[in-house]
Protein backbone atom coordinates (compact mmCIF):
# COMPACT_ATOMS: atom_id res chain seq x y z
CA UNK A 1 0.00 0.00 0.00
CA UNK A 2 1.57 3.69 -0.70
CA UNK A 3 2.93 5.61 2.36
CA UNK A 4 0.34 9.05 2.66
CA UNK A 5 1.47 11.32 4.85
CA UNK A 6 -1.05 12.01 7.61
CA UNK A 7 -0.47 16.11 7.65
CA UNK A 8 -1.32 18.31 4.36
CA UNK A 9 2.27 20.00 2.52
CA UNK A 10 2.88 23.90 3.43
CA UNK A 11 3.86 26.70 1.50
CA UNK A 12 5.74 29.68 3.17
CA UNK A 13 2.42 31.70 2.96
CA UNK A 14 0.66 29.22 5.65
CA UNK A 15 3.53 30.62 7.83
CA UNK A 16 4.54 33.97 10.37
CA UNK A 17 7.52 34.15 13.01
CA UNK A 18 6.80 34.63 16.69
CA UNK A 19 8.56 37.98 17.89
CA UNK A 20 11.12 37.48 20.44
CA UNK A 21 13.24 39.43 22.89
CA UNK A 22 14.88 42.16 21.14
CA UNK A 23 18.15 43.34 22.96
CA UNK A 24 20.06 46.71 22.00
CA UNK A 25 22.34 44.68 20.14
CA UNK A 26 19.19 43.69 18.15
CA UNK A 27 20.05 46.46 15.46
CA UNK A 28 19.97 45.57 11.35
CA UNK A 29 23.39 46.90 11.14
CA UNK A 30 25.03 44.06 13.34
CA UNK A 31 23.20 41.89 12.01
CA UNK A 32 25.40 39.04 9.88
CA UNK A 33 24.11 36.90 6.88
CA UNK A 34 27.03 35.24 6.40
CA UNK A 35 26.32 31.89 5.33
CA UNK A 36 28.19 28.12 4.12
CA UNK A 37 28.06 27.28 0.46
CA UNK A 38 29.49 23.94 0.76
CA UNK A 39 30.03 21.08 3.52
CA UNK A 40 32.13 21.15 6.19
CA UNK A 41 33.28 19.77 9.65
CA UNK A 42 32.07 22.15 11.45
CA UNK A 43 33.25 23.28 14.72
CA UNK A 44 36.77 22.18 13.02
CA UNK A 45 37.36 23.53 9.97
CA UNK A 46 35.94 26.76 7.96
CA UNK A 47 33.96 26.01 4.92
CA UNK A 48 35.40 26.16 1.74
CA UNK A 49 33.13 28.98 0.61
CA UNK A 50 30.54 30.71 2.43
CA UNK A 51 28.54 33.38 0.98
CA UNK A 52 28.36 37.40 2.76
CA UNK A 53 24.68 37.01 1.66
CA UNK A 54 22.32 34.18 1.72
CA UNK A 55 21.42 34.87 -1.97
CA UNK A 56 22.04 32.22 -5.17
CA UNK A 57 20.82 32.96 -8.75
CA UNK A 58 18.88 29.98 -10.77
CA UNK A 59 20.27 28.32 -13.30
CA UNK A 60 17.92 29.32 -15.89
CA UNK A 61 18.40 31.41 -19.26
CA UNK A 62 16.57 33.87 -18.24
CA UNK A 63 18.38 34.71 -15.08
CA UNK A 64 22.41 33.90 -14.59
CA UNK A 65 24.35 34.92 -17.13
CA UNK A 66 27.98 36.68 -16.63
CA UNK A 67 26.47 40.40 -16.29
CA UNK A 68 24.24 39.31 -13.11
CA UNK A 69 26.66 36.96 -12.07
CA UNK A 70 28.83 39.93 -11.65
CA UNK A 71 26.20 42.11 -9.62
CA UNK A 72 25.70 39.33 -7.09
CA UNK A 73 28.70 38.68 -6.66
CA UNK A 74 29.42 42.31 -5.44
CA UNK A 75 26.54 42.28 -3.03
CA UNK A 76 28.47 38.84 -1.83
CA UNK A 77 26.09 36.45 -3.16
CA UNK A 78 26.96 33.64 -6.05
CA UNK A 79 25.07 32.69 -9.75
CA UNK A 80 25.24 29.73 -11.61
CA UNK A 81 25.73 30.27 -15.10
CA UNK A 82 23.34 28.28 -16.77
CA UNK A 83 24.13 25.34 -18.83
CA UNK A 84 21.39 24.71 -20.96
CA UNK A 85 24.25 26.49 -23.90
CA UNK A 86 27.12 25.39 -25.39
CA UNK A 87 30.26 24.00 -23.12
CA UNK A 88 32.02 26.77 -25.41
CA UNK A 89 29.48 29.81 -24.36
CA UNK A 90 28.62 28.75 -21.00
CA UNK A 91 32.89 28.53 -20.15
CA UNK A 92 33.45 31.84 -21.71
CA UNK A 93 30.90 33.59 -19.61
CA UNK A 94 32.43 31.79 -16.45
CA UNK A 95 35.70 33.52 -17.87
CA UNK A 96 34.18 36.72 -18.31
CA UNK A 97 32.98 36.80 -14.26
CA UNK A 98 36.43 35.91 -13.43
CA UNK A 99 38.53 38.42 -15.41
CA UNK A 100 36.33 41.16 -14.57
CA UNK A 101 37.51 43.09 -11.17
CA UNK A 102 40.24 41.63 -9.18
CA UNK A 103 42.75 43.45 -7.17
CA UNK A 104 45.50 41.84 -9.20
CA UNK A 105 44.34 41.69 -12.79
CA UNK A 106 45.18 39.43 -15.94
CA UNK A 107 45.30 42.12 -18.52
CA UNK A 108 42.45 41.03 -21.03
CA UNK A 109 43.27 43.41 -23.80
CA UNK A 110 46.82 42.95 -25.43
CA UNK A 111 48.33 44.04 -28.74
CA UNK A 112 51.73 44.30 -30.12
CA UNK A 113 53.23 47.86 -30.88
CA UNK A 114 52.64 46.80 -34.76
CA UNK A 115 49.00 46.49 -34.15
CA UNK A 116 47.24 49.85 -35.01
CA UNK A 117 44.63 52.33 -34.12
CA UNK A 118 41.60 50.56 -35.68
CA UNK A 119 43.16 46.95 -33.69
CA UNK A 120 42.72 49.14 -30.29
CA UNK A 121 38.91 50.49 -31.25
CA UNK A 122 37.82 46.81 -32.37
CA UNK A 123 39.45 45.45 -29.11
CA UNK A 124 37.85 47.77 -27.33
CA UNK A 125 34.38 47.04 -29.07
CA UNK A 126 34.51 43.39 -28.54
CA UNK A 127 35.45 43.80 -24.58
CA UNK A 128 34.96 46.64 -23.87
CA UNK A 129 37.89 47.39 -21.60
CA UNK A 130 39.93 50.68 -21.82
CA UNK A 131 43.15 49.80 -21.01
CA UNK A 132 45.02 48.08 -23.09
CA UNK A 133 48.58 46.58 -22.85
CA UNK A 134 51.02 46.87 -25.55
CA UNK A 135 53.59 43.99 -24.88
CA UNK A 136 56.87 42.73 -27.32
CA UNK A 137 54.40 39.17 -28.36
CA UNK A 138 50.99 40.93 -27.71
CA UNK A 139 50.32 38.48 -25.43
CA UNK A 140 48.97 38.91 -21.40
CA UNK A 141 52.43 38.04 -20.13
CA UNK A 142 54.88 39.39 -22.70
CA UNK A 143 57.58 42.01 -21.97
CA UNK A 144 55.60 45.13 -21.21
CA UNK A 145 56.70 47.88 -23.77
CA UNK A 146 53.87 50.42 -23.31
CA UNK A 147 50.23 51.18 -22.74
CA UNK A 148 47.28 52.43 -24.50
CA UNK A 149 43.88 53.78 -22.66
CA UNK A 150 41.22 56.27 -24.21
CA UNK A 151 43.61 59.34 -23.60
CA UNK A 152 46.51 58.23 -25.78
CA UNK A 153 43.84 59.14 -28.93
CA UNK A 154 41.46 60.90 -30.36
CA UNK A 155 39.53 59.19 -33.17
CA UNK A 156 38.06 62.19 -34.92
CA UNK A 157 41.70 63.59 -35.64
CA UNK A 158 43.30 60.12 -37.04
CA UNK A 159 42.41 57.92 -39.59
CA UNK A 160 42.37 54.57 -37.90
CA UNK A 161 45.99 52.93 -39.53
CA UNK A 162 48.59 54.50 -37.35
CA UNK A 163 50.73 52.54 -35.73
CA UNK A 164 50.26 51.69 -31.78
CA UNK A 165 53.82 52.67 -31.42
CA UNK A 166 53.53 56.20 -32.23
CA UNK A 167 50.78 56.93 -29.99
CA UNK A 168 50.85 54.53 -26.84
CA UNK A 169 52.30 55.45 -23.64
CA UNK A 170 56.26 53.70 -23.56
CA UNK A 171 57.81 51.41 -21.11
CA UNK A 172 59.86 54.47 -20.40
CA UNK A 173 57.55 56.55 -18.64
CA UNK A 174 54.96 54.04 -16.92
CA UNK A 175 55.14 53.79 -13.10
CA UNK A 176 54.90 50.02 -12.49
CA UNK A 177 55.36 47.54 -9.54
CA UNK A 178 57.41 45.01 -8.79
CA UNK A 179 55.70 41.52 -8.40
CA UNK A 180 56.15 41.40 -4.57
CA UNK A 181 53.84 44.12 -4.39
CA UNK A 182 50.79 43.67 -2.18
CA UNK A 183 47.57 45.48 -2.71
CA UNK A 184 47.24 48.23 0.23
CA UNK A 185 51.23 49.30 -1.58
CA UNK A 186 49.78 49.08 -4.90
CA UNK A 187 46.50 50.67 -3.75
CA UNK A 188 48.97 53.11 -2.42
CA UNK A 189 51.01 53.80 -5.94
CA UNK A 190 47.77 54.74 -7.59
CA UNK A 191 46.96 56.87 -5.41
CA UNK A 192 50.32 58.57 -4.96
CA UNK A 193 51.01 58.89 -8.63
CA UNK A 194 47.26 59.23 -9.77
CA UNK A 195 47.28 56.57 -11.94
CA UNK A 196 44.00 55.14 -13.14
CA UNK A 197 46.00 51.88 -13.69
CA UNK A 198 49.42 49.93 -12.45
CA UNK A 199 50.68 47.40 -13.99
CA UNK A 200 52.97 44.11 -11.95
CA UNK A 201 56.08 43.42 -13.28
CA UNK A 202 58.10 40.26 -12.98
CA UNK A 203 61.88 40.45 -13.01
CA UNK A 204 62.42 40.78 -16.75
CA UNK A 205 59.66 42.94 -17.14
CA UNK A 206 57.21 41.02 -18.20
CA UNK A 207 53.44 41.85 -17.28
CA UNK A 208 51.93 40.26 -14.67
CA UNK A 209 48.43 42.06 -14.19
CA UNK A 210 47.20 45.33 -13.29
CA UNK A 211 45.82 47.00 -10.58
CA UNK A 212 42.93 49.44 -11.08
CA UNK A 213 42.06 52.21 -9.39
CA UNK A 214 38.29 51.64 -10.19
CA UNK A 215 38.58 48.09 -8.24
CA UNK A 216 39.64 49.77 -5.12
CA UNK A 217 36.78 52.64 -5.14
CA UNK A 218 34.26 49.31 -6.27
CA UNK A 219 35.46 47.74 -2.62
CA UNK A 220 34.66 50.16 -1.12
CA UNK A 221 31.36 50.68 -2.19
CA UNK A 222 30.67 46.78 -2.41
CA UNK A 223 32.43 46.21 1.32
CA UNK A 224 30.56 42.74 1.01
CA UNK A 225 31.88 41.58 -2.34
CA UNK A 226 32.55 37.83 -2.73
CA UNK A 227 36.08 36.93 -3.56
CA UNK A 228 38.39 34.69 -4.44
CA UNK A 229 41.77 34.69 -2.67
CA UNK A 230 42.90 36.12 -5.67
CA UNK A 231 40.47 39.17 -5.39
CA UNK A 232 38.21 38.16 -8.52
CA UNK A 233 34.36 37.56 -8.18
CA UNK A 234 33.43 34.21 -7.36
CA UNK A 235 31.08 32.27 -10.15
CA UNK A 236 29.20 28.81 -10.17
CA UNK A 237 27.86 27.31 -12.72
CA UNK A 238 24.97 24.81 -13.61
CA UNK A 239 25.90 20.91 -14.90
CA UNK A 240 23.82 18.14 -16.69
CA UNK A 241 24.47 14.05 -16.31
CA UNK A 242 25.14 14.25 -19.24
CA UNK A 243 27.92 15.75 -20.80
CA UNK A 244 29.40 16.54 -17.48
CA UNK A 245 32.98 14.56 -18.32
CA UNK A 246 33.63 17.08 -21.11
CA UNK A 247 31.87 20.04 -19.55
CA UNK A 248 33.61 20.48 -16.14
CA UNK A 249 36.83 20.41 -17.48
CA UNK A 250 35.57 23.52 -19.53
CA UNK A 251 34.50 25.33 -16.21
CA UNK A 252 37.55 24.76 -14.47
CA UNK A 253 39.61 25.74 -17.37
CA UNK A 254 37.85 28.70 -16.79
CA UNK A 255 38.16 29.46 -13.47
CA UNK A 256 34.73 28.09 -11.78
CA UNK A 257 34.15 27.96 -8.20
CA UNK A 258 31.54 25.74 -7.64
CA UNK A 259 28.94 23.55 -9.74
CA UNK A 260 25.19 22.30 -9.34
CA UNK A 261 23.91 19.38 -10.82
CA UNK A 262 20.78 21.02 -12.17
CA UNK A 263 17.75 19.04 -12.19
CA UNK A 264 14.09 19.54 -11.42
CA UNK A 265 14.53 15.68 -9.47
CA UNK A 266 18.04 14.89 -7.85
CA UNK A 267 16.83 11.51 -5.94
CA UNK A 268 18.34 9.46 -9.19
CA UNK A 269 21.06 6.96 -9.81
CA UNK A 270 22.26 9.87 -12.94
CA UNK A 271 23.26 12.21 -9.78
CA UNK A 272 24.98 9.95 -8.11
CA UNK A 273 26.60 8.60 -10.67
CA UNK A 274 27.49 12.50 -12.05
CA UNK A 275 28.59 12.89 -8.55
CA UNK A 276 31.20 9.84 -7.89
CA UNK A 277 33.07 11.06 -11.03
CA UNK A 278 33.74 14.40 -9.61
CA UNK A 279 35.17 12.44 -6.27
CA UNK A 280 37.24 10.06 -8.51
CA UNK A 281 38.56 12.75 -10.93
CA UNK A 282 38.96 15.46 -8.85
CA UNK A 283 38.46 14.20 -4.67
CA UNK A 284 37.45 16.97 -2.95
CA UNK A 285 38.70 19.65 -4.53
CA UNK A 286 36.01 20.37 -6.63
CA UNK A 287 33.05 21.57 -5.17
CA UNK A 288 29.72 19.98 -6.52
CA UNK A 289 25.83 20.77 -5.00
CA UNK A 290 23.42 18.60 -6.20
CA UNK A 291 18.89 18.23 -6.20
CA UNK A 292 16.50 18.69 -6.32
CA UNK A 293 14.92 16.91 -3.55
CA UNK A 294 11.82 17.28 -0.83
CA UNK A 295 12.13 14.92 2.09
CA UNK A 296 15.03 12.89 4.42
CA UNK A 297 15.44 9.93 1.87
CA UNK A 298 16.39 12.07 -1.01
CA UNK A 299 18.87 14.20 1.36
CA UNK A 300 20.76 11.32 2.62
CA UNK A 301 20.90 10.16 -0.55
CA UNK A 302 22.86 12.89 -2.43
CA UNK A 303 24.71 13.51 1.26
CA UNK A 304 25.59 9.97 1.50
CA UNK A 305 26.58 10.15 -2.50
CA UNK A 306 28.92 13.23 -2.09
CA UNK A 307 27.01 16.23 -2.63
CA UNK A 308 28.57 19.79 -1.28
CA UNK A 309 25.23 20.97 -0.79
CA UNK A 310 21.69 19.80 -1.21
CA UNK A 311 18.83 21.78 -2.76
CA UNK A 312 15.53 21.38 -1.89
CA UNK A 313 11.82 21.91 -3.79
CA UNK A 314 10.09 20.80 -6.52
CA UNK A 315 7.41 22.05 -8.48
CA UNK A 316 7.69 25.55 -5.94
CA UNK A 317 8.96 27.93 -8.29
CA UNK A 318 6.33 30.70 -10.43
CA UNK A 319 7.38 29.27 -13.82
CA UNK A 320 7.12 25.46 -12.88
CA UNK A 321 4.11 23.42 -13.80
CA UNK A 322 5.81 20.09 -12.72
CA UNK A 323 3.37 19.39 -9.99
CA UNK A 324 0.21 20.44 -12.64
CA UNK A 325 2.00 18.36 -15.17
CA UNK A 326 3.15 15.02 -13.32
CA UNK A 327 1.46 15.24 -9.80
CA UNK A 328 4.84 15.19 -8.10
CA UNK A 329 6.52 17.94 -5.53
CA UNK A 330 5.64 18.97 -2.46
CA UNK A 331 4.73 22.32 -0.47
CA UNK A 332 8.01 23.88 0.10
CA UNK A 333 8.41 25.33 3.88
CA UNK A 334 7.07 21.45 4.53
CA UNK A 335 9.83 19.81 2.60
CA UNK A 336 12.48 22.51 3.97
CA UNK A 337 11.65 21.53 7.56
CA UNK A 338 11.37 17.58 6.80
CA UNK A 339 15.36 18.14 4.90
CA UNK A 340 16.54 20.51 7.81
CA UNK A 341 15.49 17.91 10.28
CA UNK A 342 18.14 15.60 8.22
CA UNK A 343 20.56 18.10 7.64
CA UNK A 344 21.05 18.08 11.22
CA UNK A 345 20.70 14.54 12.07
CA UNK A 346 23.04 13.82 9.26
CA UNK A 347 25.47 16.54 11.56
CA UNK A 348 25.09 14.80 14.45
CA UNK A 349 25.80 11.48 13.06
CA UNK A 350 29.20 12.49 11.26
CA UNK A 351 30.14 15.86 12.19
CA UNK A 352 30.07 16.74 8.51
CA UNK A 353 27.56 19.81 7.58
CA UNK A 354 25.72 19.53 4.33
CA UNK A 355 24.03 23.26 3.90
CA UNK A 356 20.82 23.27 2.04
CA UNK A 357 19.40 25.51 -0.59
CA UNK A 358 15.86 26.38 -0.41
CA UNK A 359 15.16 26.78 -4.33
CA UNK A 360 11.48 28.11 -5.21
CA UNK A 361 8.75 29.08 -3.37
CA UNK A 362 9.87 32.82 -2.64
CA UNK A 363 7.23 35.14 -3.52
CA UNK A 364 7.54 38.06 -0.96
CA UNK A 365 10.20 39.34 0.64
CA UNK A 366 9.50 37.81 4.35
CA UNK A 367 9.55 34.20 2.62
CA UNK A 368 13.47 34.77 2.60
CA UNK A 369 13.40 34.83 6.48
CA UNK A 370 11.13 32.57 6.65
CA UNK A 371 13.12 30.28 4.54
CA UNK A 372 16.38 30.80 6.59
CA UNK A 373 13.87 30.19 10.22
CA UNK A 374 12.70 26.62 8.69
CA UNK A 375 16.55 25.92 8.23
CA UNK A 376 17.90 27.15 4.78
CA UNK A 377 21.70 27.86 5.10
CA UNK A 378 20.79 29.76 1.48
CA UNK A 379 18.42 30.38 -1.38
CA UNK A 380 18.18 30.15 -4.96
CA UNK A 381 15.68 32.89 -7.03
CA UNK A 382 14.95 32.95 -10.35
CA UNK A 383 12.11 35.26 -10.84
CA UNK A 384 12.90 37.66 -7.98
CA UNK A 385 16.28 37.80 -10.08
CA UNK A 386 15.10 37.96 -13.15
CA UNK A 387 13.25 41.62 -12.99
CA UNK A 388 16.52 43.35 -12.56
CA UNK A 389 18.51 45.31 -15.34
CA UNK A 390 21.52 42.82 -15.10
CA UNK A 391 19.07 39.80 -16.04
CA UNK A 392 19.84 38.64 -19.70
CA UNK A 393 16.26 39.25 -21.04
CA UNK A 394 14.47 42.15 -22.96
CA UNK A 395 12.86 44.95 -21.01
CA UNK A 396 9.53 45.55 -23.10
CA UNK A 397 6.49 47.38 -22.65
CA UNK A 398 2.99 45.30 -22.23
CA UNK A 399 0.32 47.12 -21.62
CA UNK A 400 1.71 50.35 -20.55
CA UNK A 401 4.07 49.27 -18.44
CA UNK A 402 7.59 48.06 -18.49
CA UNK A 403 8.05 43.86 -18.48
CA UNK A 404 10.99 41.83 -18.38
CA UNK A 405 10.89 38.32 -20.38
CA UNK A 406 10.79 35.30 -17.82
CA UNK A 407 10.75 31.73 -19.03
CA UNK A 408 11.09 28.07 -17.50
CA UNK A 409 14.06 25.76 -18.29
CA UNK A 410 11.50 23.34 -19.33
CA UNK A 411 9.13 25.50 -21.44
CA UNK A 412 9.52 24.99 -25.40
CA UNK A 413 11.67 27.97 -25.20
CA UNK A 414 14.68 27.15 -23.01
CA UNK A 415 13.97 23.15 -24.16
CA UNK A 416 16.49 22.07 -21.19
CA UNK A 417 15.41 18.48 -21.95
CA UNK A 418 18.63 17.14 -19.81
CA UNK A 419 17.19 19.29 -16.74
CA UNK A 420 14.53 16.58 -16.86
CA UNK A 421 16.71 13.93 -17.90
CA UNK A 422 15.58 10.46 -16.71
CA UNK A 423 17.62 8.16 -18.92
CA UNK A 424 15.75 8.24 -22.13
CA UNK A 425 15.12 10.38 -25.60
CA UNK A 426 17.77 13.23 -25.94
CA UNK A 427 14.44 15.57 -26.33
CA UNK A 428 11.78 17.39 -24.23
CA UNK A 429 8.66 15.02 -24.16
CA UNK A 430 6.55 17.81 -22.16
CA UNK A 431 6.56 21.01 -21.07
CA UNK A 432 7.10 21.69 -17.29
CA UNK A 433 7.43 25.27 -16.93
CA UNK A 434 5.93 28.04 -18.54
CA UNK A 435 6.97 31.45 -20.98
CA UNK A 436 6.01 34.57 -19.10
CA UNK A 437 6.59 38.51 -17.86
CA UNK A 438 7.33 39.45 -15.00
CA UNK A 439 7.48 43.39 -13.55
CA UNK A 440 10.88 45.19 -14.41
CA UNK A 441 12.05 46.46 -11.29
CA UNK A 442 15.61 48.49 -12.01
CA UNK A 443 18.81 47.54 -10.35
CA UNK A 444 19.97 44.21 -8.43
CA UNK A 445 21.64 46.73 -5.98
CA UNK A 446 18.86 48.50 -5.33
CA UNK A 447 16.35 45.99 -4.75
CA UNK A 448 19.13 43.16 -2.92
CA UNK A 449 20.03 46.39 -0.30
CA UNK A 450 15.99 46.52 0.46
CA UNK A 451 15.14 42.87 0.66
CA UNK A 452 18.02 41.87 2.67
CA UNK A 453 17.36 45.16 4.59
CA UNK A 454 13.70 43.36 5.68
CA UNK A 455 15.55 40.44 6.49
CA UNK A 456 18.01 41.76 9.03
CA UNK A 457 14.80 44.08 10.70
CA UNK A 458 12.98 40.73 10.91
CA UNK A 459 15.44 39.04 12.30
CA UNK A 460 15.80 41.61 14.99
CA UNK A 461 12.08 41.11 15.98
CA UNK A 462 12.76 37.89 16.23
CA UNK A 463 15.84 38.78 18.62
CA UNK A 464 19.30 37.40 16.71
CA UNK A 465 22.36 38.99 14.66
CA UNK A 466 22.63 35.49 12.34
CA UNK A 467 21.56 32.88 10.31
CA UNK A 468 22.64 29.72 13.11
CA UNK A 469 21.19 31.84 15.96
CA UNK A 470 17.80 32.49 13.79
CA UNK A 471 17.61 28.36 12.75
CA UNK A 472 17.49 28.15 16.42
CA UNK A 473 15.57 30.18 18.30
CA UNK A 474 12.94 31.17 15.69
CA UNK A 475 9.30 30.74 16.35
CA UNK A 476 7.00 29.94 13.83
CA UNK A 477 3.12 29.26 13.61
CA UNK A 478 0.69 28.31 11.10
CA UNK A 479 -1.95 30.38 9.81
CA UNK A 480 -5.56 30.17 9.06
CA UNK A 481 -6.64 31.52 5.50
CA UNK A 482 -8.53 34.76 7.30
CA UNK A 483 -5.41 35.33 9.29
CA UNK A 484 -3.37 35.62 6.04
CA UNK A 485 -6.17 38.01 4.78
CA UNK A 486 -5.69 40.08 8.04
CA UNK A 487 -1.97 40.25 7.72
CA UNK A 488 -2.32 42.74 4.08
CA UNK A 489 -4.40 45.82 4.09
CA UNK A 490 -7.89 45.16 4.84
CA UNK A 491 -11.65 47.05 5.46
CA UNK A 492 -10.11 50.64 3.98
CA UNK A 493 -9.99 52.20 1.00
CA UNK A 494 -6.54 52.60 -0.46
CA UNK A 495 -5.48 55.44 -2.25
CA UNK A 496 -4.09 55.66 -5.20
CA UNK A 497 0.21 55.37 -5.38
CA UNK A 498 0.84 58.44 -7.11
CA UNK A 499 -1.11 60.55 -3.97
CA UNK A 500 1.56 59.55 -2.39
CA UNK A 501 4.32 61.44 -4.57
Amino acid sequence: MAYYYPEPSHTFSEYLLVPGYTSEECIPDRVSLRTPLVKYRKGEEEPAISLNVPLTSAVMQSVSNDTLAIALAKEGGISFIFGSQTIENQAEMVRKVKNYKAGFVVSASNLTPDATLADVLALKARNGFSTVAITEDGTANGKLLGIVTSRDYRVSRMNGDEKVSSFMTPRAKLITASKETTLKQANDIIWDHKLNSLPIVDDEDHLMYFVFRKDYSSHKNNPLELLDKEKRYLVGAGINTRDYATRIPALLDAGVDVLVIDSSEGYTCWQEKTIKWVRDTYGDTVKIGAGNVVDKDGFRFLAEAGADFVKVGIGGGSICITRETKGIGRGQATALIEVAAARDEYFKETGIYVPICSDGGIVHDYHMTLALAMGADFLMLGRYFARFDESPTNKVLVNGAYMKEYWGEGSNRARNWQRYDLGGSTKLSFEEGVDSYVTYAGSLHDNVEASLYKVKSTMCNVGVINIPDLQRDAKLTLVSSVSIVEGGAHDVTLRSTSSHK
